[in-house]
């Protein structure tokens, strides 16, 4: 009989948990760890085995709505039941709150038996050396730490709820973040991040196409000559052909799923997820 240890993880544990995410070829963002654990430190889980992390999950709460993340079991490990362990745990963590996920698809049969619902798939878009198109013309300027307030308000029209600890730091570098105004008010926001491999966009709120293609382009203006991922909701056709023009091609398909209704939010306006760990 394994004896298994289950406790909330270190910033070391989030960390190497993030690493075997890399492992497993989700390429997560250089500096993910410490975005990622400001946003419910209680929230990251793991099972360790002899003092060893064998297997662990992202249960983050935001208040009234939560979401399931990096949920790994070590390879060496798997088979026992262990997994097993920190999906319970992460959801005794996260009560009786509606739950998302992005599932992949090998995994979404057993999230349905967990009482998931699919909502809609989100595809990976990439590009080995996306460029900038001059005929999108939009004005898009870098932010700095003075607008955090503004793009948290703005935020929250296109998640269902607010995250302020969170955008805290995601908002702050490595990252880069570019922002679209009209009137004086954000209409749109992009944040950039460095992975394993090249760089994700992510998330890209706007309030039309129009803000949407200009932050796109601000973004490639950025990372010229840099491969490019952004994850992008299905329903996002328009959004879509435009990055198959512009040399994306689409990889690898999650779905969306929810335990509860579908939060309310203004989803015409999220044209990239911020990411597939935490909504």
């Amino acid at each position: 009989m394994v004896s298994a240890e289950i406790r909330v993880l270190t910033f070391e544990e989030v960390e190497q948990l993030v690493g075997w995410a890399a492992d497993e070829g989700w390429n997560p963002g250089s500096a993910d760890a410490a975005a990622f654990q400001a946003a419910d430190p209680q929230g990251f889980i793991g099972c360790l085995v002899d003092g060893r992390l064998a297997a662990g999950i992202s249960a983050v709460s935001y208040g009234g709505f939560g979401f399931i993340g990096l949920y790994i079991c070590h390879p060496d490990f798997r088979g026992r039941g262990l997994g097993r362990k920190v999906w319970d745990a992460g959801m005794a963590h996260l009560g009786d709150a509606v739950i998302g996920l992005d599932g992949v698809f090998e995994q979404q049969d057993n999230y349905r038996r967990m009482g998931f619902i699919p909502h809609y798939r989100t595809f990976r878009w990439s590009a080995a050396n996306a460029c900038a198109s001059r005929a999108v013309q939009h004005t898009v300027s870098r932010a700095g730490p003075d607008h955090a307030a503004e793009i948290t308000a703005f935020d929250r029209r296109f998640f269902p709820v607010e995250r302020a600890p969170f955008l805290q730091t995601w908002l702050a570098p490595p990252r880069q973040v570019m922002v679209s105004r009209n009137g004086g008010q954000v209409d749109g926001y992009a944040v950039l991040r460095h992975c394993l491999d090249g760089c994700k966009i992510g998330p890209l709120f706007a309030t039309s196409e129009a803000v949407a293609l200009g932050l796109l382009n601000a973004c490639l203006e950025q990372l010229a000559g840099t491969a490019v991922h952004v994850d992008v909701p299905e329903y996002q056709r328009a959004f879509s052909t435009h990055l198959a023009a512009s040399g994306f091609e689409r990889g690898f398909m999650t779905a969306r799923m929810y335990r509860g209704a579908p939060p309310a939010m203004e989803a015409d306006g999220v044209f990239a997820i911020t990411t597939l760990e935490l909504g």
